[in-house]
């Protein structure tokens, strides 16, 4: 069969697809089922515990749950202190790895010592670059990364071993060669399918992995202290968030089937890619771009905001009636990650002569929640998440669209890695969820 004759084929049964596994809200509403695991306020079902980390974005008052600034923790540390406690020329994705894999914070000798494991570790297997990162490289750089996470059990002897202290060894591997694995796949679909030079460089292990990161992929090599700082507070921002995320859930599903680390954390990035989960920023830096080319004046107040309500009402940009970066599934008022972020990033447009962009993002994170609350009756307040303003730091250090989901997969596999440790550790029973059939019996 051609492969036009199985895409005509597969048109062909499409509408029976749609009407035999269509399911209304009405008998979600009938059996009490949370469509999507979350019920009509949006509150997660409990799947699980944890002590990882946890969310914060309501508090109670007199028996009532309610809304309140957003506050994220890991291992019980506030991350607004894991950030503000940073010495100036001090960076904290390693430090942070240490708490949330192992629970406690380290102490000097500790985070010495797991910071040269790390950078010991960014080494691939001999001609691994070659014969698996550059054959058929794909503009789908968390694909061309899965495929290479997957490969990577063939060279790992002890791939399918069970035990945590093999468990450890797999995920440190990992996370310390994530950025490898990103940057050279891109690199690959650059000079392959662009046309463009390639240069492979090697990462460095006394350096961080914010610094690493701009090392590999810049030709010079060059960076400033302020792009590699701001570039980790990001990864520090994105590594966890309270396990109730599609990915993590993921992870901790597959582990509890007792498959190997690869595989899971493979699961992990095909679940990270679907643009409904890790590729929001590139959203919002689409619709960033769509308003800078329509809006003549930034600094027009009235032209900026007659744009904005127009995309709204879906008339413009993409017309699916929303203005990218604002809210969050699970953030009530506030989502703290922007709030900790923003200050970081006003530094970096200064520093890159982008206050122009700035003032822009300022004004739209200003008038955006006043027409939303207008439009969609939503009272609760609704304020910029951290996706608001990621993609404009990733523009703003030169790094590639494509590689801005597989910067969240570089943060998040530190997360991933301690949910997956703790699924084998303080679980150890299979994940099965229940589904109640609504079939209907054919003679």
């Amino acid at each position: 069969m051609t492969m036009k004759d199985l895409n005509s084929y597969a048109a062909e049964k499409q509408q029976m697809c749609i009407d035999n596994d269509t399911i209304s809200n009405t008998l979600f509403q009938e059996y009490g089922v949370n469509r999507g695991l979350r019920d009509e306020n949006g509150r997660g079902v409990l799947t699980g515990l944890t002590r990882i980390s946890r969310i914060d974005s309501f508090k109670e008052e007199n028996g009532k749950q309610v809304p309140c600034d957003g506050e994220l923790w890991y291992r019980g540390y506030n991350v607004r202190t894991l950030v503000r406690t940073l010495g100036k020329e001090e960076y904290g994705f390693e430090k942070t790895a240490y708490l949330l894999l192992f629970g406690d914070l380290p102490n000097q000798q500790e985070l010495l010592e797991f910071s040269g494991v790390l950078g010991r570790s960014r080494t691939l297997p001999t001609n691994f670059t070659r014969d698996v990162i550059m054959k058929a490289p794909s503009k789908d750089i968390m694909n061309s990364m899965t495929r290479s996470i997957l490969t990577l059990a063939s060279y790992d002897g002890n791939a399918s071993m069970g035990g945590i202290d093999n468990c450890i060894r797999q995920c440190i591997q990992l996370i310390a060669i994530f950025p490898m694995l990103a940057v050279y796949g891109y690199h690959a679909y650059n000079h392959y399918e662009n046309d463009s030079s390639m240069y492979i460089h090697r990462p460095d292990p006394m350096l961080s992995t914010a610094e690493n990161f701009l090392r590999m992929l810049r030709p010079d090599n060059a960076y400033s202290p302020l792009e590699a700082k701001v570039l980790d507070v990001a990864l520090m921002l994105h590594m966890e968030h309270g396990g109730g995320n599609n990915s993590t859930f993921t992870t901790r599903v597959v582990t509890s089937a007792g498959t190997d680390t690869y595989s899971a954390i493979a699961a992990a990035m095909s679940s990270l890619k679907g643009p409904k989960h890790g590729g929001a920023n590139i959203k919002v830096m689409e619709m960033m771009n769509d308003i800078r080319s329509h809006v003549k004046d930034w600094e027009d107040r009235d032209e900026v905001r007659s744009y904005l309500s127009k995309m709204l009402d879906g008339e413009v940009f993409d017309r699916k009636g929303l203005i990218y970066g604002m809210g969050h599934a699970v953030y009530s008022l506030s989502d703290p990650r922007e709030r900790i972020f923003r200050a970081y990033v006003e530094r970096l447009a200064a520093a890159k002569h982008e206050e122009k962009n700035m003032n822009l993002y300022n004004l739209i994170e200003e008038l955006a929640p006043e027409l939303i609350a207008e439009k969609r009756h939503i009272f609760k307040g609704v304020s910029p998440n951290v996706d608001f303003y990621s993609g404009f730091v990733y523009e703003m250090l030169g790094i590639p669209m494509e590689l801005y989901t597989p910067l969240f997969a570089i943060a998040r596999i530190v997360g991933w890695s301690a949910h997956r440790l703790e699924e084998m550790v303080g679980m150890n029973k299979i994940i099965r969820p229940a589904y109640k059939s609504v079939m209907e019996e054919k003679e």
